[in-house]
């Protein structure tokens, strides 16, 4: 028995909601015919989609709510297309409404900083719900960059009284002692991540004066032990390159009044050989504690350029054909 067909009609407008809703060179409706087969047509100030039954439905939902978001002034970008395109095969499009609408905060530039994928909400309120949480998961899915957003939200707002933020001092491969320079400059081209995200937020004039003041903390790993943090967020960035010591040392400096935000990529670990991962073994040894949150990334919240994820996802596979 074939599928029944059908076919809906959405009126657009004007001219101009087509040009957004299909993108620079209709790029955004490629990747949407290219994933969701059916015909989709547009004549004037009308979209016309015929085809399967289940496969029209999606659409329907999809393009709704990308009007909608265009309507409401949302600029669509490539990875905001795919991401709703990956949704709408669940129909859970609609779910693109509240995660677009709502800001964390804006960038020093007037820019808002929004979370963009339902992985990137789940953490964002598990950080403001919990002391101490864990964003494990691949690289590019605004692990670091959301919890230093949060972070100087939190200043800004007063809840904190300054910010820590560390990693550990591990080598890719590369030897630190042979670089030139004091301990400022060979720690610093492993911060540098935490400077971006730091800058984008803040601006790099306002981030200089906080270090001046002490408002912002930026250190290796080792440099925490033996201190308790009052007051703080604290972010631990490349958590899975401490070893259990080290995690075990980091997490008992939580003090009074502060924030946790431990985030790592466990594909990604420089320890070496025959080292654990503090990272894996806290994941292990506290995931019954109910007041720790743990939020897991998954390859379609990655935000950066498309072909990041393809990556990603082709490096899982290669890892569990090797297994």
């Amino acid at each position: 028995m074939s599928e029944q067909t059908a076919s809906i009609r959405i009126s657009l407008q004007n001219a101009g909601e087509a040009q957004s809703l299909f993108g620079p060179q209709d790029g955004f409706l490629k990747i949407i015919e290219s994933e969701i087969p059916a015909i989709i047509d547009s004549r004037e100030a009308e979209l016309t989609i015929r085809g399967a039954e289940r496969e029209v439905d999606m659409l329907g939902q999809l393009f709704n709510v990308l009007l909608s978001l265009i309507r409401s002034g949302y600029i669509l970008t490539e990875r905001d297309v795919q991401y709703a395109v990956e949704l709408a095969k669940d129909f859970r499009a609609d779910q693109l409404l509240d995660l677009f609408k709502g800001e964390i905060t804006t960038t020093f530039r007037g820019k808002p900083i929004r979370v963009k994928t339902v992985g990137q909400k789940h953490y964002v309120t598990t950080i403001k719900k919990r002391d101490i949480v864990f964003g494990i998961g691949p690289a590019g899915t605004g692990k670091t960059y959301l919890a230093v957003v949060l972070a100087v939200t939190a200043l800004k707002e007063g809840s904190v009284k300054r910010i820590v933020l560390t990693r550990p001092a591990v080598e890719a491969g590369e030897s630190l002692g042979f670089l030139p320079g004091d301990l400022q400059e060979k720690v610093d081209p492993y911060l540098r991540p935490l400077y971006d995200a730091l800058y984008d937020v803040m601006g790099p004039d306002q981030v200089a004066k906080a270090l001046e003041r002490g408002l912002i903390e930026i250190a290796p790993l080792a440099y925490m032990r033996g201190r308790t943090l009052d007051d703080s967020f604290i972010i631990l960035d490349e958590a899975q390159n401490t070893t259990p010591e080290q995690m075990k040392m980091f997490l008992t400096r939580l003090g009074f009044g502060s924030k946790m935000v431990i985030t790592g990529d466990v594909t990604q670990i420089d320890l070496p050989r025959g080292k654990k991962s503090g990272l894996i073994e806290a994941k292990a040894i506290l995931s019954g504690i109910e007041e720790l949150g743990f939020v897991y990334f998954a390859e379609q919240d990655v935000v950066r350029h498309s072909l990041v994820q393809k990556i990603i996802v082709a490096y899982d596979r290669s890892a569990e054909n090797l297994q």
